[in-house]
């Protein structure tokens, strides 16, 4: 949920903050009041295109934070951890968004730089706007079948899951048949010349890393004569002479005469010198060993020294190093025999895209009852809500449209579109091509009423909706919407007394004018301010008593009719 919202300097507004709550949120206030660049305020935060028109003027820029409270399984934190975007679902969520008068647009969230893609991708799943006359997601043909199986997803996704790995193996087995296709003339052509290249690198019968190990072992042959003679001075000075072990043995000889008579001193400097004269000894004799073990091979030199020029040879041609070279040849190899058995291996293929085809159609066919099972329940949810709004006699239907050609996507082969009457003895027709305002409101509210049960976001803001709505139909669209508020934050735009009584929380928004200068304000309304709110609403400009007492009876209803939802 939504929990502060602070704007800056942006249009008429000076500085405002919301401190928002759970439940049904209501913004009231005369024509030109401002209550719409509350909702500017929530698209720019989720994404939505900024100008330096929106900086309010003499300001060097707008400034718009967001601090919302997000569960830990929200998608929102799957997205954030895409980007490489540090967040703690245990904590809160943060948005800012800048913009100067020059209109450039900075964003973060929590701290971290993103851009406008990013934002909007997180705003999509943080709040859901909607206008009287917005082509919402819900009334674009083409995410009808996103919703359709967003609604259903316990029973079509294992279907849709199915179909996708079979048309993903489908895919992959035409791109080889194009791929083997398209083999060209000059393809054929390099026959030749990879015939001779794996001649070449295979009779070299290379290993891998050969060219380090012979280049260490040249190393030591061309120095044989060197790592002999400092190994067999190292070997005299250490085993040898009055200098090497033979001093420090005497040493240890005289330490053991005298440790008996200082045994607390000298007893572990005996030690520690004995210890020294058995590791000089020791090392002495690997020393000696080592000097053994060098060997003066001219002949074997000779072939190190040919073999690594053969090496450096393949290295100029095929790769930096042998494992290089290895990885080239077969690679070569592999397209040589492409190359050579086309013919067999296109029939192979074919045979293969024509079975995996055939599959895709099974589980498409498949996929497609699943939809049509729930799209019958989904009308029949949609007709059930629409009708709490007064749309009793209106029709609705989830169109399949079966004659076109099938079409195979990797969302399946189905085109859907949600068609509507909302009069008896009209046809069914396109969410939008319905005429009336008040009808697209109250199909819109059906619709969210649905969706946001599986959709997972966490605000919903509708922007006078309720336009062109009056009498029953207007209670119902304010029980509606206080109802939704149950499972979602739910704020709106309105100018309508029966759908403020039932919010939860009500702001008020109003212009204050102080000397050349005007600003919008806020107020969280208290329960006296509010019939002072809804009196006003319900007779314009001047408040009465009869006024006063209606709204007050209005408030009351509406506390009631809460309690008996809840």
């Amino acid at each position: 949920m939504l929990l502060e919202l602070s704007i800056r300097h942006l249009a008429v507004i000076e500085h405002v903050e919301l401190h928002c709550k759970t439940g049904f949120h209501v913004l009231t206030g005369e024509t030109g009041a401002g209550k719409s660049i509350i909702i500017d305020a929530l698209g720019l935060i989720a994404g939505g295109r900024s100008s330096s028109d929106l900086v309010r003027y003499g300001s060097d820029k707008a400034t718009i934070e967001a601090l919302y409270q997000i569960g830990k399984d929200h998608p929102v934190w799957n997205i954030l951890s895409g980007v490489g975007i540090e967040a703690d679902p245990e904590e809160h969520l943060i948005i800012r968004r800048e913009i100067t008068a020059q209109g450039k647009s900075t964003s973060r969230v929590n701290g971290q730089l993103v851009n406008r893609a990013v934002l909007r991708e997180i705003g999509d799943w943080l709040v859901n706007i909607h206008g009287q006359h917005e082509h919402q997601s819900l009334f674009r043909v083409e995410e009808h079948i996103r919703w359709l199986d967003m609604f259903g997803e316990p029973q079509i996704l294992p279907a849709k899951l199915a179909y996708q790995e079979a048309y993903d193996l489908y895919q992959g087995i035409r791109k080889q048949v194009k791929e083997l296709q398209e083999t060209s003339k000059q393809a054929l052509q390099m026959m030749d010349l990879y015939r001779f290249q794996v001649e070449e690198i295979r009779s070299a019968k290379l290993k891998a890393g050969e060219d380090e190990a012979l280049a260490d072992e040249k190393r030591k042959l061309v120095n044989a004569e060197r790592l002999f003679q400092n190994a067999s001075d190292a070997y005299d000075l250490l085993y040898g002479g009055s200098k090497g072990l033979d001093a420090v043995g005497r040493a240890v000889q005289k330490l053991q005469d005298i440790a008996a008579l200082d045994p607390v001193k000298l007893q572990p400097l005996l030690e520690q010198v004995q210890g020294a004269f058995y590791q000089l000894e020791d090392a002495a004799y690997q020393v000696r060993d080592y000097r053994d073990e060098v060997e003066f091979n001219p002949s074997r030199l000779d072939f190190i020294e040919q073999r690594l020029d053969t090496i450096s040879s393949l290295r100029r041609k095929y790769g930096e190093s042998v494992s290089d070279i290895l990885a080239y040849v077969e690679k070569i190899e592999r397209e040589l025999d492409l190359i050579e058995n086309k013919d067999e291996k296109l029939q192979q293929l074919q045979k293969e895209e024509a079975a995996a085809l055939e599959q895709v159609q099974r589980l498409a066919s498949v996929l497609t009852e699943q939809r049509m099972i729930v799209a019958d329940k989904l009308a029949a949810e949609i007709v059930a809500e629409l009708r709490e709004l007064q749309m009793e006699r209106t029709q609705f239907r989830v169109h399949f449209d079966t004659h076109g050609e099938k079409k195979f996507t990797r969302e399946g082969a189905d085109q859907v579109e949600f068609l509507i009457s909302a009069n008896p003895g009209e046809p069914m027709r396109a969410l939008s091509k319905i005429a009336s305002g008040g009808e697209i409101s109250r199909v819109m509210l059906a619709l969210k009423s649905i969706f946001a049960r599986v959709d997972s976001i966490p605000v919903l803001v509708f922007d006078e909706v309720d336009t062109g709505v009056s009498g029953r139909a207007a209670q119902a669209i304010a029980e509606k919407m206080s109802k939704l508020s149950r499972s979602c934050q739910i704020f709106s735009i309105t100018h309508l007394p029966q759908v403020a009584c039932m919010a939860d929380v009500h702001y008020r928004i109003h212009k204050t004018t102080d000397g050349d200068r005007t600003y919008t304000n806020i107020d969280d309304l208290n329960t006296e301010e509010r019939i002072h709110e809804l009196a006003r609403m319900l007779g314009g400009v001047e408040v009465t008593d009869k006024t006063l007492q209606h709204a007050q009876e209005m408030l009351a209803l509406a506390d009631n009719m809460k309690a008996k939802m809840s």
